[in-house]
């Protein structure tokens, strides 16, 4: 018993790797373990139907998305325990790469599709499922060359918060243990206290300088204001990304939310800037911060994060390159020729087979759009097959970089660029209107899919390679749960908006499809893009590079919200000051080791309880405690008042449990 509570991830798992060192996962590369059984393929449909209706349902209905990957390594975890079934580790990891489908599959088809409805015009079901296969397929694809480069070669070198989180669940799940009741018990904690914000609003999730009678003149008038988010899953997702990378996305943040927010009040406050004919008409000074960020500052970071994503395509140049050679080199091969072995954790898909698929692919997503009713003719359909393959192949390593670095894809901002490219060259062509903006759509939803799938993808083979599964087994796999989620979800997507609608009363919120509604009309009725805030983003991003800081990582600050970035830099702290307090680098090491645990524990906790709570709301159970959240004489309600100290709480738990741990 005493071998299995000591299963866990070897020291190095997070470190980079000293000359000559090598990462031995937990499942020997020299054996063969259960991975793909009828059970685990049969779990990881289910949970990919479930989750994939669930997530497009809430997703749609409430404007709450959520991760799907560690809800289903947790109920991987838990069902595989009580059926008893051995080898549970190497399934597991099966279960959840197949169920995680449905999460970013959902992201790319409810940020885009719906946006058709809301246009006033008509999308079938075939096109929904289509545009969500064939680009969930691509992502699968365009990322396999760069899986070693991703996981293996910088291993260290990225936090990959999200795949840390979902490997400690189906380790701790597997070993039991110490490491088990320390995940369980901080999954409780992290859980129950963000239910307690979401579904009771005991006190507030966000806490603002606006809580202030000063802070809210401020923001009034400098159009200046900071704001925190308290929850737990937010503080644990900084802890696990470290405060080098936390620091810098917080000071993409605080550049626009400090600096060129309020510059933009104090130059332009009494003017009236619409650089995209979508018909605003307030000045900058009737406007909020948050509008502001909105309607301008936050597509400086789109500009930034594209800018930064082409530098990271030039420096990544000889990783493509290798990429290209390895494929091209398999066709040279002459039948029968040796092959050298491969380690069964280094082992992919053939590229002989990714270049055929990807091949494949294509030529279906031209017949999709040549002969689905998405374009006026063949030239057109040319046209939208070389957006998709140019952006989606060079995007993949930007969506594969967030992800790694902050653990969320900051695919709404890629897919906006899409859009307008998107536009701009179907517009050149000669396609415009509501049959552009219907091709539009469906073009930027199968990029979007595709880049989608592509960030989420990583993780899964992240988490492969700390457990030691097989690549190439979850890589062949992944194409069935793209298969049923894309079903899944244009079956949802198709049933709700004959239920509800996305327009009128009593409509499904859907607030990304329409962000990118309003962001296509203009486009395809004669209007512009904001080249200008593009271009000064574009500028940031060569500065940062040129200075030698990491340009995609300040860039993602820019676009993500202030009060989602603020508890990455306080989870950093955390970090980073559990893990100096001993003169022994031992003790600092069991303390981050175990940080770790009680971070994830968090992430995993706030995103189960989460589902629960975004189901409550739309079930109409109001739980919320109304009149404590009602504002008072000052402006402030008592559940904003208190907000930052169940949260100072939970960061005193989160230090002084870990620094309980002395070796």
């Amino acid at each position: 018993m005493s071998e299995k509570n000591n299963f866990s991830l070897p020291e190095n798992a997070h470190r980079e790797l000293k000359p000559g060192e090598r990462y031995k996962p937990l499942l020997s590369p020299d054996k063969t373990y259960p991975e793909v059984t009828p059970y685990s393929v049969t779990m990881g449909i289910i949970m990919a139907v479930v989750f994939s209706a669930a997530a497009a349902y809430l997703g749609l209905k409430v404007g709450q998305v959520f991760e799907a990957a560690i809800p289903i390594a947790i109920l991987a975890v838990g069902i595989t325990g009580a059926l008893g079934k051995k080898g549970g580790l190497g399934q597991n990891v099966i279960i959840q790469s197949i169920g995680s489908c449905s999460g970013v599959i959902v992201a790319g088809a409810i940020f885009t599709l719906p946006a058709i409805y809301i246009l006033g015009l008509d999308v079938s079901f075939t096109q929904m499922f289509l545009s969500s296969l064939l680009g969930g397929v691509l992502g699968i694809l365009f990322l396999i060359p760069f899986r070693k480069y991703f996981v293996k070669e910088m291993h260290g070198k990225y936090p990959f918060p999200e795949a840390t989180a979902t490997t400690q669940v189906l380790i701790s799940g597997e070993a039991g243990g110490k490491s088990a009741r320390t995940l369980l018990v901080s999954g409780l904690i992290g859980g129950i206290y963000d239910f307690v914000i979401a579904t009771f609003g005991a006190w507030s999730e966000t806490v603002s300088t606006t809580v202030l009678h000063f802070g809210q003149v401020v923001a009034d008038k400098a159009k200046l204001v900071l704001k925190l988010n308290t929850g737990a899953a937010v503080l644990g997702l900084g802890y696990i990304i470290g405060l080098k990378y936390s620091f810098i996305i917080c000071c993409g943040s605080l550049l626009v939310w400090v600096v060129i927010i309020p510059l933009m009040n104090l130059i332009w406050g009494g003017s009236v800037i619409d650089l995209m004919g979508s018909g605003i008409s307030q000045t900058i000074s009737q406007m909020a911060p948050e509008q502001i960020f909105k309607e301008y500052a936050r597509h400086i970071g789109i500009g930034g994060i594209a800018t930064a994503g082409i530098i990271g395509i030039i420096k990544s140049a000889g990783v493509i390159k290798s990429a290209v050679g390895l494929a091209t080199s398999e066709f040279k091969k002459k039948p029968g020729a040796a092959v050298a072995e491969v380690e069964r954790t280094d082992r992919d898909l053939p590229m002989k087979t990714v270049v055929l698929g990807i091949t494949v692919a294509l030529l279906m997503i031209f017949a999709f759009f040549a002969f689905g009713g998405v374009v006026a003719n063949i030239w057109q359909a040319i046209t939208g097959v070389l957006i998709v393959a140019v952006i989606a192949f060079l995007f993949t390593t930007v969506a594969a970089n967030a992800i790694a670095i902050v653990g969320s894809n900051p695919v709404s901002g890629m897919t906006i660029m899409t859009l307008i490219i998107t536009a701009l060259v179907l517009v050149a062509v000669g396609l415009k209107g509501n049959a552009g903006m219907v091709a539009a759509m469906v073009i930027g939803g199968v990029v979007c899919t595709a880049l989608s799938m592509a960030g989420g993808f990583i993780t899964d083979l992240k988490i492969g390679y700390w457990t030691g599964t097989t690549p190439a087994k979850q890589e062949g796999w992944k194409f069935l749960g793209t298969l049923v989620a894309a079903a899944t979800v244009g079956g949802v997507v198709l049933v709700l908006n004959k239920t509800y609608g996305f327009t009128g009363d009593g409509a499904l919120v859907a607030p990304q499809a329409n962000a990118m509604a309003a962001v296509i009309q203009p486009m395809m009725n004669g209007g512009s893009a904001p080249w200008l805030l593009y271009g000064i983003g574009a500028v940031i991003a060569l500065v940062l590079n040129f200075c030698g800081i990491p340009a995609l990582a300040f860039c993602l600050g820019m676009f993500i919200p202030l009060d989602l970035n603020l508890p990455l830099l306080v989870g950093g702290a955390v970090a980073w000051f559990v893990s100096t307090r001993s003169r022994d680098e031992k003790v600092n090491a069991a303390r981050q080791e175990k940080g770790t645990l009680i971070a994830s524990g968090f992430i995993a906790g706030g995103a189960l309880m989460g589902v629960v709570s975004a189901i409550l709301k739309f079930a109409n159970v109001d739980w919320w405690m109304e009149g404590w959240n009602t504002p008072l004489a000052g402006g402030s309600s008592p559940a904003q008042i208190i907000a930052i100290l169940p949260f100072i709480g939970i960061i005193a738990y989160m230090i002084s449990a870990t620094l309980k741990k002395e070796k």
